[in-house]
């Protein structure tokens, strides 16, 4: 969609309607707003879209994933893969390693939700070492162990299926970390940070879009720039950015495949879409200057991908507590499942509720559920399906969906 040639006008078909509104630069009368087809933009005929350091950071994070399943890995390996600084030799990729880039950096790092907590923000990253830490010193030395109450290992999923690697208390370190980073990096710099207005309309950002005063050798305003951003952390490694809802699911571990997951259940089915055109409305809605646009567009993705994080927390929970029912449990499919509703529940703090910009959980909610999850000396080991209903409840309510509708 080439953006001098685009409408400065609005129309919002089936979801809002806006008539003889003006733009903050622009008196005249807008009626409609053209979207494209695809996530599609240009400026002289050539694309102003760009985020390629949310392509970098999602191919870094998936390495890092594998690395936490490789026992020859040193804390010191994966610790620099973690903070990883540019030149290091910490990837397969020498694309990466030649990166300035690093997950560390920008994990519990948006300018909403953390500029002035940076005691929460230390906290939350310290976690995530903690986790690296307790991979390499408790779990890896146990790497044939067989696992038990009290004693990390590996359990093998039922009828010869996968090894499962846990800690003491039965959790997958590897599995809390992925699904964390959903929330910590993923979500949090998305909603709380690149599609705030502290950071779309930081300093001159406004005046300079509405002038198309493009940034300093680049082709795309520094308001649309950081749109794509947070649209990078969704579709970055998609196959085909423009287009991504045809591989929705496919194309990372994380937010993509959760989104591709959700998207799969019937009652959910559409999800996917709505955030999509979210993201082009908005986009396009910076083009034309229409920024109330923008911010309503903004508010449909954090509720959407908030509602994602909460429906997979209540799934992987569910499912977790049914395999605890039955009369011989397969403690390797049980914990897997509970390992990645714990990354999803810590995920919950990162979410945005759009009618308080406030998350859906705070940071002391979210540590209350890993709390009762970890609970006692064996943690998983003696988690009760009673538990594991009040957790599901609790979080559902706070969402339009029911238990019944994320667990199945």
């Amino acid at each position: 969609m080439k953006i001098n040639n685009l409408l400065k006008i609005i129309c919002l078909a089936g979801t809002l309607t806006f008539c003889s509104c003006s733009s903050d630069d622009d008196s005249t009368p807008i009626d409609q707003i053209e979207t494209p087809a695809t996530y599609v933009f240009e400026r002289n005929g050539e694309s102003s879209v760009s985020f390629g350091g949310q392509t970098t950071r999602i191919a870094m994070a998936e390495e890092i994933i594998s690395a936490l399943k490789d026992d020859a890995k040193t804390e010191a390996n994966l610790d620099a893969m973690f903070a990883h600084v540019e030149g290091a030799d910490d990837f397969s990729d020498a694309d990466l390693n030649a990166s300035d880039k690093s997950i560390r950096s920008k994990t519990a790092a948006s300018r909403d939700f953390f500029s002035t907590n940076t005691v929460d923000a230390t906290a939350i990253k310290e976690t995530f070492d903690s986790w690296i830490k307790s991979q390499v010193e408790d779990v890896f030395p146990n790497w044939t162990t067989t696992a038990s109450a009290g004693i990390a290992g590996v359990l093998q999923e039922g009828g010869g299926g996968s090894n499962r690697y846990v800690n003491a208390k039965g959790l997958e370190l590897n599995q809390a970390f992925a699904k964390s980073l959903i929330g910590a990096l993923m979500t949090d710099q998305a909603l709380n940070n690149y599609l705030g207005t502290a950071i779309l309309d930081e300093a001159s950002n406004r005046e300079d879009n509405n002038n198309e005063l493009v940034a300093e050798g680049k082709n795309y305003t520094t308001m649309e720039h950081k749109w794509d951003e947070a649209y990078g952390y969704l579709y970055g490694a998609s196959l085909d950015k423009a287009n991504p809802n045809t591989t929705i699911g496919d194309d990372d571990s994380f937010l993509n495949k959760y989104i591709g997951r959700v998207e799969g259940d019937t009652d959910f089915r559409g999800i996917a879409k709505e955030i999509f055109e979210a993201f082009k409305l908005g986009r396009a809605a910076i083009v034309a200057k229409r920024y109330d646009v923008r911010d309503a567009q903004a508010a449909i993705i954090r509720e959407k991908i908030s509602e994602i994080i909460a429906i997979r927390a209540v799934f992987y929970l569910q499912q977790g507590k049914s395999a605890l029912e039955t009369s011989s449990i397969d403690y390797a499919a049980a914990f897997h499942d509970l390992s990645e509703g714990y990354g999803f529940i810590y995920s919950l703090q990162f979410t945005r509720n759009p009618g308080t910009n406030a998350p859906y959980f705070t940071k002391s909610e979210v540590d209350g559920f890993i709390s009762q999850l970890m609970a006692g000396a064996n943690g998983f080991w003696d988690l009760s399906p009673a538990t594991l209903q009040s957790i599901s409840e609790a979080i559902a309510n706070k969402f339009s969906f029911t238990v019944v509708q994320a667990g199945s």
